[in-house]
């Protein structure tokens, strides 16, 4: 159902069973999936693509340009997944050519009240950001990752699967997967054991996994940390995980512990 006080543009593609509510504005290369749920004084706009049973809360605004002085109106997109829910005064800009030409967001994630997505991230899956956390252009955010409040995620930060962001840090450096990152300027306090445990993995993967990351980050030597690794920490696929995301190209340095 598609309020009478709404503004669709005739070339917008929405789905049947979709509901628009009051006031809320749809431009000319906007498409909509079936059962999503539009409420009042929102604005899509852009060449957005959204899926199946969003619900986007009220004075989102989704599409607009991307905060680059390098976009010059050039043909960008952003592309939203399936069960997400965009809360109020969320943000989210499409890409712009020099970072791919798309933003991403998967799936059955919740966007906290006034949080932001910058041009060309990706969020994948089952994340939550919560309250005000803005994050940059080309961050790029792994399954089922936690952010806190108030966080700033500079650009091309990566955050691996399962990290938790703890509220109001500045995260200038790569978060491993499984990681718990804190601060004014993030540092790693530890493995998200808590995480670990809700998903079933078991207590003995759970272990090794806590003992590679001791081998890992026992000194700055980093790389060569990961080399004098054994065979058995390699065969945990977390282990695995890790140390895959640590030997990555990167853009930022990887996010480390305080050595006392």
């Amino acid at each position: 159902m598609i309020h009478k006080t709404a503004i669709v543009d005739n070339h917008a593609k929405i789905s049947s069973n979709v509901d628009i509510g009051p006031y809320s504005v749809i431009g000319p290369n906007v498409e909509i999936d079936e059962g999503t749920k539009v409420q009042s004084h929102v604005n899509i706009t852009g060449y957005t693509k959204i899926g199946k049973n969003n619900k986007i809360y009220p004075f989102a605004s989704i599409g607009s340009n991307p905060q680059d002085l390098k976009f010059k109106g050039e043909k960008t997109e952003l592309i939203i997944g399936e069960d997400n829910t965009i809360r109020e005064y969320v943000t989210a800009n499409p890409g712009t050519v020099g970072g791919g030409g798309v933003t991403k967001i998967g799936d059955k994630n919740l966007l906290m009240i006034g949080a932001h997505i910058a041009h060309d991230c990706v969020i994948s899956n089952n994340t939550v950001i919560a309250n005000n956390a803005a994050i940059a252009g080309h961050a790029q955010i792994e399954d089922d990752v936690i952010i806190g409040g108030n966080c700033g995620v500079q650009q091309f930060t990566r955050i691996g699967k399962m990290a938790m962001i703890g509220g109001m840090s500045g995260v200038s450096r790569d978060v491993i997967p499984y990681g718990l990152s804190f601060g004014n300027r993030n540092y790693l306090e530890g493995i998200n054991v808590v995480g670990l445990r809700r998903k079933n993995v078991s207590n003995k993967e759970i272990m090794t996994l806590l003992e590679a990351y001791k081998e890992i980050f026992k000194s700055n030597q980093l790389f060569e940390n990961l080399n004098n690794l054994n065979g058995a920490f390699k065969e945990n696929r977390f282990v695995k995980e890790v140390v895959d995301f640590i030997s990555k190209d990167k853009k930022r340095p990887i996010c480390t512990p305080i050595i006392k």
